[in-house]
């Protein structure tokens, strides 16, 4: 019987990680664009690296922090609670590899925005939580949307620094990369062309959804 745990598994990792990144990305992003513009770089770049860097070199890295030699696993081991290779670190890899995405199209749909609308409303008196929410976040929402769906997908499809951090446990930890890697290596190609068509389904529907988005908006703004 074909075991369709590693679907479920990949779609709430997903679906988690994508919660986080979509609020933390806007959240950073506003933030930066307040900086010098020599902070910013510095700040882009580091949060650019994990899209640059090889997911193993940084699956590394998280092993090192939340390991149980790591700072941050230290920490955590005073509670009792290990993070390595349990759901929670499937989703703490896809946040981390999918995270840039989302900060760089939201900065970048906020750099678009024109300044004289915002120095309008400030002039009016309006609070900085009612420019955002009624100003600055409807005009970025099209990118923020964008995003959102391009982090969605590079969650789903996360396989290196998931298995340097979480392991390929069934039922808990595989996710659909993970279980296409093993039953490749198990010789099951059977399996493993299932859950490429799969992953090549869904992320088909994704981009349909994400060009139906882009169709809607363009026509709505005409």
């Amino acid at each position: 019987m074909f075991d369709y745990s590693p679907l479920l598994i990949s779609l709430k990792t997903a679906f988690t990680a994508t919660f986080i990144t979509f609020f933390f990305g806007i959240y950073i992003a506003v933030l930066v664009k307040k900086l010098n513009k020599n902070l910013q770089n510095i700040i882009n770049t580091i949060i650019t690296l994990p899209i640059v860097l090889p997911p193993t070199i940084i699956g590394f890295i998280l092993l090192l922090t939340f390991g149980k030699n790591g700072f941050i696993g230290r920490i955590l081991e005073k509670f009792d609670y290990s993070l390595i290779f349990s759901w929670e670190s499937t989703v703490l890899a896809a946040v981390t590899i999918s995270f840039p995405l989302m900060y760089n199209t939201s900065k970048g749909a906020l750099e678009q925005i024109d300044e004289n609308i915002i120095s309008a409303a400030k002039t009016m008196n309006v609070s900085s939580s009612k420019i955002f929410w009624k100003i600055i976040f409807p005009l970025a929402w099209p990118g923020i949307v964008a995003g959102t769906i391009l982090s969605f997908t590079r969650a789903l499809g996360e396989f290196g620094a998931t298995l340097m951090i979480a392991g390929n446990i069934p039922g808990k930890t595989q996710t659909i990369p993970l279980a296409i890697y093993f039953a490749v290596e198990s010789g099951d190609n059977q399996s493993a062309i299932k859950w490429v068509i799969i992953v090549i389904l869904i992320a088909s529907l994704t981009i349909i959804s994400l060009n139906f988005w882009n169709k809607k908006n363009y026509y709505e703004r005409r």
